[in-house]
């Protein structure tokens, strides 16, 4: 066997197989291409969920993580640490917030979300205890928490997982009408992707977030709005759900937060939110850490110029354009996007989305299939323009066969 042979054949013997990896090998990274053991270099088109907005080893990033790594990494929120105060107070004022309750992993920030609008609905709104209702979308993909698994409509992620968290209303995604039936006076919160990422990057109809924003207005419930894949500069904007002049009560934010750097993830909202939460009530030995502070605070200094958002805006545009001429061809059905976030989804006969990865992935372009029938494209947003023109012509070679 090769040596990337052996080494994937060591991964899946010793680590529990929740993941089925294209069979690439990764040793290093830079920008938007990566590079296996074998000296293989690829384009990557999928940026870690957009973790890796900043692509791979942003300069930066890189220098704000050696610089603190050489001061204090942890502390444990027993103490204060001279990152802190910076990062919350900047990130609120990013998102046009208050409080931030820093987390590590997205899936956390959701669960804290979570307790938020329950412990928000009981002590502010005064529902009755133990009978808090959240609605929340079919289609979602809000973490693999046992919890969050719970409101999932995805069967690979709730088989065999229950018994199941109540306490969640599944409506369709998109549907105002069952959106307004499901809120009863025990509703304390909406929760809501302004684009469903792991659904195939699903665009809601135009107006549906502004109609969920002016109804939880009118009901006194919480619209919460998980932009860990869809903010931070994914779409075009900051946040996705600035498209439809929509600000929510309650930002979840993850990923590109920690820069492909550490994990870093928050949830952020006002004082009369955040602000139900006592000492001992939540927590994270990690969450807030010096080491993510730093980082992060790098991130919110490169979304502050606006230069990220415009240049995914650009090349959004500069992509959708080339994939726009894909459904006439008879190899796709559907193109779906807003930014530099697209899902194509792949016509019966040219195969499963995983084999057309499979396929790209032996032309030197890495991306990832979901729901066996869409292939999800999310370049880094430092990716120039010949190399992503060139990754789409990989695409369409592919699906042409």
């Amino acid at each position: 066997m090769t040596a990337a042979e052996d080494l994937i054949a060591a991964a899946d013997a010793h680590s529990a197989h929740t993941y089925r990896p294209l069979p690439v090998v990764v040793a290093t990274a830079e920008g938007a291409w990566m590079t296996d053991v074998t000296g293989r270099r690829y384009l990557d088109l999928l940026a870690g969920y957009s973790a890796l907005n900043f692509g791979h080893r942003h300069p930066r990033l890189v220098e704000a993580a050696r610089a603190q790594l050489e001061r204090v990494t942890l502390t444990s929120r027993a103490f204060h640490h001279d990152r802190f105060a910076a990062f919350c107070a900047e990130l609120a004022e990013l998102c046009g917030m208050e409080m931030v309750l820093p987390m590590n992993t997205g899936a956390e920030a959701v669960e804290t979300a979570v307790k938020t609008a329950r412990k928000w609905g009981y002590r502010v709104k005064g529902v009755p205890a133990e009978m808090a209702k959240i609605v929340v979308a079919g289609g979602n993909f809000h973490g693999r928490t046992t919890t969050i698994i719970s409101f999932s409509t995805d069967p690979e992620a709730r088989a065999d997982f229950g018994p199941y968290t109540p306490g969640f209303e599944i409506v369709p995604y998109g549907d105002l009408t069952a959106m307004r039936a499901a809120m009863t006076e025990n509703t304390v919160a909406v929760l809501l992707e302004p684009v469903q990422g792991e659904n195939g990057v699903i665009v809601p109809p135009p107006g549906y977030l502004p109609a969920v924003r002016e109804l939880t207005r009118e009901r006194n419930v919480l619209f919460v709005a998980d932009e860990i894949q869809s903010g931070l500069g994914r779409t075009g904007r900051t946040f996705a759900c600035e498209h439809e002049g929509v600000a929510p009560d309650v930002y979840v934010l993850g990923k590109a937060l920690g820069g492909g750097i550490v994990p870093v993830s928050a949830v952020v909202s006002s004082a009369d939110v955040l602000g139900v939460f006592r000492p001992d009530e939540h927590g994270s030995t990690f969450g807030g850490n010096p080491l993510a502070c730093a980082v992060a605070l790098e991130v919110i200094a490169m979304l502050r110029t606006g230069e990220f958002q415009a240049r995914a805006a650009e090349l959004g545009e500069r992509m959708h354009r080339a994939l726009a001429a894909l459904p006439g061809t008879g190899t796709v059905t559907a193109v779906r996007g807003r930014g530099l976030w697209a899902g194509v989804d792949v016509a019966p006969g040219v195969g499963t989305a995983r084999q057309v990865a499979e396929r790209l992935m032996d032309r030197g372009v890495l991306a990832k299939d979901t729901h066996r029938t869409t292939v999800r494209l999310a370049p880094p947003l430092v990716v120039s323009e010949a190399d992503l023109d060139w990754g789409l012509e990989q695409l369409r070679e592919v699906l042409a066969g």
